[in-house]
């Protein structure tokens, strides 16, 4: 079994490091001794201690609960050894817990303590070696065989460094078989080395710098301050003696062994008995020649009388009523302005000396530290608020400090003016007045026409305050801007135009010595002059209007902007005159409204081609205006209806898909009928084995009537007003359906096409053309076959009747189409 080594801040675990107060109760529970066996058994627990000492603690075996139950004394005895064991019943580890003590100056390699472990086995079970457990930091080793522990060579022991170590010892047996295996035993025991402390430090003054009062009503013995020393050498320290080197001038006295400094005559003999100042200087010197046996350290005495002086601000050379500093702008804040070296004091005592501190100026920029006062202390003014250090928003800020009496009835009170000169720093970016700047060119100014004034403002000073300006970007090539005043202006070679490019941005940079910049975005815009006139794709223009649909005639103007773009229509003259109205917006030009028929067109003209003329004048809205005219020939046509396919298709032309669906569905019912015919006429036959001839009558159609065909529409696109020309091929060239276009009727299904075209002569009367349709036979009796030759010459009569009926309403069908 084995203990668990939990440290020495643990309260479980080897008791290894343990410490315990002198003023611990008795019956208290102190500690729990823990560890385990590998083997699972349960393990029991022993406390004993050297035999002639007094036993402190006990344990219970099987919690390992470790009770304390002597009172201790650590003036009589300042450390303990223990013996701790853990034991399963067969196997029994025990440790010792004790301590060390060992010099400081004990040399390198010296032997300072032996440990000692017994093993009761014999023969190589029974020897037993020492070692440390390994640390990087151990400063000591040991005899793997006598067990003698010593200081490293090249190591020194220090008490003001580590006055405490902790070395871990394993003894280990040589091993040895146990029920047939063999095994090694060790145990563990911590020693403890507690350094002692020589006297190799020097003294030192605690708590300086002093400061001591004397009332005007004090006595020659009168304590005035107690100054304090220790002994460097902490650990084993000497008596400090004090004595005073120089500046008492007989007034003063002290106290070797205790410090206390008195007065040695009264203070109305002295020179200045109300603002005296005196300066001693105290002496401790060591017992012990190390390297420096002694302190010195300076007491000021002030002589105070009664609570009949007002606090006072001291700065370096005495009593000050103004501090004035100078530093650099923006101080971190939390930072303490060293520049300022102010004493506040109070020259009375007690209650008459409790005053406050309060810094009056802009708020909560700086504040001051300590805000309640006894007698005197050292004034600190610290950044709170770094934004109101500015040199921009003043090169000097002022503040009153005040100081003011708390519990007395004169309220006394004193003030100093505290000044700040600050320096400036390149604490600022250029910053422009706008984020964006709008300006209006007219077009074809000349080069180097102002533009528009950009202005940044940078609030430092000197060469940190001046702003150049720079110009980049796209479109800003044909601008230039004046490095030091800010003015935008054209290129000199440069004209803009409107018409090629009405719109520019780009940006501005303005920027300090240092590089610290700042952008805004400029947008330009050229505005339009009317410098271009109206003007038509041809002078002279050919167009054919259907009655009751309007033609448009249309002009362009390069100008950029409205008005100086926007086009007015009129019409000029006319011929025949009255005859046309226009759109003065759009360029529509239709027919009056009584111009309804080509009649009335004829009755007008009184010619046959109705083709009549129209001047049109198109003008802009600018200032001065421009305009420009065009002849217009019209010809002058009547829409004509088209057929059932062409009017079906035309009100089919914005759903493509129904005209497909509509042709997909005829197809299919021409195949359907089709296959009825083919599987009546197979159905018929196959009542006859063999070919049996038939005849049947087929009328030529006459030479001169038309082949059926079918031709789609052509569909013409002109302009936006006239989205669909639908061309008849049988009819002129002229004549074309424009929009707006009828209303067409409502869709009608095409007719089976008509049988194919003949190639009859002129005036050639129909003939009979013999046809032969059969049915294959069998051999048998005659009977038998003409019987079957009978069938076969009745079912061949019906199949004939039956396509001649569905020729002729085929044909009547197509008599109907055309």
């Amino acid at each position: 079994p084995y203990f668990y080594d939990n440290g020495p801040s643990s309260t479980n675990g080897n008791m290894a490091l343990f410490s315990i107060s002198e003023d611990t109760p008795v019956g208290t529970q102190i500690y729990i001794l823990n560890g385990t066996d590998p083997e699972e058994d349960p393990v029991r627990y022993g406390l004993t201690f050297e035999k002639g000492s007094t036993e402190y603690f006990r344990v219970d075996p099987n919690s390992g609960n470790v009770t304390l139950i002597q009172e201790l004394d650590r003036e009589k005895q300042d450390e303990i050894s223990v013996h701790v064991s853990i034991t399963d019943g067969r196997n029994k580890v025990s440790s010792i817990i004790y301590s060390a003590i060992h010099f400081t100056d004990t040399a390198p390699g010296s032997s300072i303590y032996r440990v000692q472990a017994v093993d009761k086995d014999m023969g190589s079970g029974g020897s037993v070696s020492y070692y440390l457990q390994t640390s990087p930091f151990t400063k000591f080793t040991i005899d793997g065989h006598s067990g003698i522990l010593r200081v490293k060579l090249g190591e020194t022991l220090d008490f003001e460094t580590t006055p405490t170590h902790f070395v871990t010892v394993v003894a280990k047996d040589g091993g040895g078989k146990y029920k047939g295996k063999h095994q090694v035993l060790t145990s563990t025991a911590t020693v403890t080395i507690n350094v002692i402390d020589s006297q190799d430090m020097p003294p030192y003054f605690v708590g300086t710098p002093y400061f001591g009062y004397i009332y005007e009503v004090s006595v020659p013995g009168s304590e005035i301050y107690t100054v304090y020393a220790k002994d460097g050498d902490q650990g084993n320290p000497n008596p400090i003696h004090y004595f005073i080197i120089n500046g008492s001038d007989g007034v003063f006295d002290i106290n070797s062994t205790s410090g206390c400094i008195t007065l040695t005559t009264f203070p109305s003999l002295l020179k200045n008995e109300l603002s005296f100042v005196d300066s001693m200087t105290a002496k401790c010197p060591g017992p012990v020649a190390a390297k420096q046996d002694y302190d010195v350290t300076t007491v000021t005495v002030r002589v105070v009388d009664l609570n009949n002086h007002p606090p006072t601000f001291y700065g370096e050379n005495g009593p000050q009523n103004k501090f004035e500093v100078t530093m650099y702008e923006h101080p971190p804040a939390g930072e303490i302005l060293r520049g300022f070296k102010i004493t506040v004091n109070d020259s009375d005592q007690g209650a008459n000396a409790k005053f406050k501190l309060r810094l009056v100026g802009p708020n909560r920029v700086l504040r001051v530290v300590p805000q309640t006062v006894l007698n005197e202390a050292q004034v600190t003014i610290i950044v709170e608020d770094t934004s109101g250090i500015d040199y921009e928003k003043g090169p000097t800020l002022s503040f009153k400090l005040l100081a003011v009496e708390i519990d007395t009835p004169e309220r006394f009170s004193a003030t100093a003016d505290i000044v700040i000169n600050l320096l400036d720093t390149n604490d600022n970016i250029p910053k422009f007045t706008s984020e964006y700047y709008i300006a209006r060119v007219p077009e074809n100014s000349p080069g180097g026409s102002s533009v528009s004034s950009v202005t940044a403002n940078d609030p430092d000073s000197g060469s940190w305050g001046e702003v150049k300006y720079t110009i980049y970007g796209s479109g800003s090539d044909l601008f230039s801007i004046n490095a030091s005043s800010g003015l935008i202006t054209t290129q000199p070679w440069t004209s803009l135009d409107a018409e090629v490019r009405s719109k520019y941005n780009f940006y501005v940079k303005a920027e300090d010595s240092e590089g610290k910049y700042s952008l805004a975005e400029v947008f330009v815009t050229v505005t339009d002059m009317n410098d271009h006139a109206p003007e038509f794709d041809e002078v002279l223009v050919e167009k054919t209007m259907i009655i009751g649909t309007p033609v448009k005639i249309e002009a362009v103007d390069e100008d950029a902007e409205s008005p100086n773009n926007v086009i007015e229509y009129s019409i000029m003259t006319a011929d025949p005159d009255n005859a046309f109205d226009i759109n003065a917006d759009t360029g529509e030009i239709k027919l009056k409204p009584y111009i309804k028929s080509m009649e009335i067109v004829q009755n007008i003209t009184k010619q046959k081609d109705c083709k009549w003329s129209v001047v049109v004048q198109a003008r802009d809205r600018g200032s001065p205006s421009f305009s420009t005219t065009a002849v217009i020939n019209i010809d002058i046509t009547e829409a004509v209806r088209p057929g059932p396919m062409a009017a079906f298709l035309m009100k089919s032309r914005d759903n493509p898909l129904k005209a497909l669906g509509m042709v997909t569905f005829i197809i299919s019912v021409l195949v359907g009928v089709t296959v009825l015919i083919s599987t009546a006429m197979y159905m018929r036959n196959s009542k006859s084995n063999r070919i049996m001839p038939a005849r049947r009558i087929i009328k030529r159609r006459p030479r001169d009537q038309q082949p059926w065909t079918f031709k789609m529409p052509v569909i013409k696109f002109t302009n936006p007003g006239e989205k669909f020309l639908i061309t008849d091929p049988e009819s002129s060239p002229q004549q074309k359906i424009g929009s707006p276009r009828l209303k067409p009727p409502p869709p009608i299904a095409p007719c089976l096409p008509p049988p194919p075209p003949s190639n009859a002569r002129p005036n050639e009367r129909p003939r009979a053309v013999p046809t032969i349709s059969g049915a294959l036979a069998s051999k048998g009796s005659k009977k038998a076959k003409s019987s079957r030759r009978k069938e076969g010459n009745i079912s061949s009569a019906l199949v004939s009747e039956l396509k001649m009926k569905l020729e002729q309403k085929i044909h009547e069908n197509n008599q109907g189409y055309y």
